[in-house]
């Protein structure tokens, strides 16, 4: 018999996506084939701890994790890829190490997650771990970087301008007026280093625009500001591979709301999506082309969704932003875009898992000191 995997499955978090993390958590661990792979729990709570145990996504959904094992991050390649876990015995607490992990499997959504920290931590332990890189995550995770890293590249983008907190806070006139200067109503503010759409405002006048620069300095001290697109379409494909990646079909968001919301992502859940998008051909040809050079543009791994507004008059393309650990909820686009492309939920998943041993035999194949 081939070997089991044993894959350690990492969610919850400390960003604002904790929730959504938990979620997509749950979709992933209930494909994972019990014939195939051994599952190990492991999730961060709000305040960064480490925990584990078999039944530890239940127990955070619950919001009682009193009865989990504290966990050691792995940091040293000499751990051979264990987790050691702290636990209270009759004679005191003590480190007990997990069997070897063969793959990490983060499902961590926004900051210490999707930023290139936590995959800072993975390079250092010298583990396979699903998904982009340090630097893929990073300028991934920021959009002001990633924006101009797209500018760089030729991808179409629309107007926008980075505030800071610090500016909002000392001279809001200013940056209103800079905000103004990109156009007319609407605009949209959002934090530069936060995806599902939380802290994002659509502002239709000068209060808006203040309420919404407050509330995103809530959430990030660099700020986006970004011009309005009329009569617009949402489209949206998942990009997966390692250095030759691939393009799903194009989907098309109906959002329930104003805009494709937290709220009607993941609360009401009453956004419509059609898959395919109706699309002219050479349209959803060029989104598609857009969405792999700007993959391969950030040195992205394992998996992206790309982002674009589409006008409805011209078809003229704008990227939005690329997320390289997409949602993974039973309603999330990426693995539906996937799963109408020919390949099912559980069949990407397992994919992902093997692109990340495919990424790690590559990484050894690089030599870290001088040789004579």
């Amino acid at each position: 018999m081939t070997k089991k995997l044993r894959v350690a499955v990492i969610f919850g978090g400390r960003s604002g996506e904790h929730d959504v993390s938990l979620m997509s958590a749950r979709s992933v661990i209930s494909v994972l084939d019990p014939e195939r792979y051994e599952v190990v729990q492991v999730g961060i709570t709000l305040d960064g701890n480490w925990l584990t145990g078999s039944n530890a996504l239940d127990l955070f959904e619950n919001g009682d994790v009193r009865n989990l094992d504290r966990v050691i991050p792995p940091t040293d390649p000499a751990a051979r890829q264990s987790l050691f876990v702290l636990r209270s015995t009759k004679t005191g607490d003590k480190f007990e190490t997990l069997n070897a992990i063969d793959v990490f499997f983060p499902v961590l959504h926004g900051p210490f997650g999707e930023d290139g920290t936590i995959q800072g931590l993975f390079e250092m332990a010298d583990v396979a771990y699903v998904g982009a890189g340090v630097a893929g995550s990073a300028v991934g995770m920021d959009k002001a970087i990633f924006k101009d890293v797209m500018r760089a590249h030729g991808i179409p983008l629309v107007k926008s301008a980075l505030i800071l907190r610090g500016e909002i806070e000392n001279d809001m006139d200013s940056v209103i007026a800079k905000a103004e200067a990109l156009g007319s109503y609407p605009l949209f503010t959002k934090p530069a280093n936060l995806g599902s759409s939380v802290g994002i405002s659509k502002c239709t006048s000068r209060s808006d625009l203040a309420e919404g620069l407050m509330d995103a300095a809530r959430y990030d001290r660099r700020i986006i500001i970004e011009g309005g697109v009329k009569n617009v379409r949402e489209i949206e494909v998942s990009v997966l591979g390692n250095e030759d990646p691939q393009a799903s079909v194009c989907g098309e968001i109906l959002p329930s709301r104003e805009f494709y919301s937290y709220e009607s992502k993941y609360i009401d859940g009453t956004s419509g999506l059609i898959i395919p998008a109706p699309l002219p051909e050479d349209t959803a040809d060029q989104i598609r082309d857009y969405a792999v050079r700007a993959y391969k543009a950030i040195d992205c791994a394992g998996m992206a969704r790309a982002d674009f507004f589409v006008e409805k008059d011209t078809n003229r393309i704008y990227l939005n932003e690329l997320n390289t650990i997409p949602g993974f909820t039973s309603i999330s686009m990426y693995p539906k875009l996937w799963e109408a492309s020919g390949m099912t939920y559980a069949e990407l998943v397992d994919r992902l898992i093997h692109l990340a041993l495919d990424r790690k035999t590559q990484r050894d194949r690089t030599e870290h000191r001088r040789t004579a």
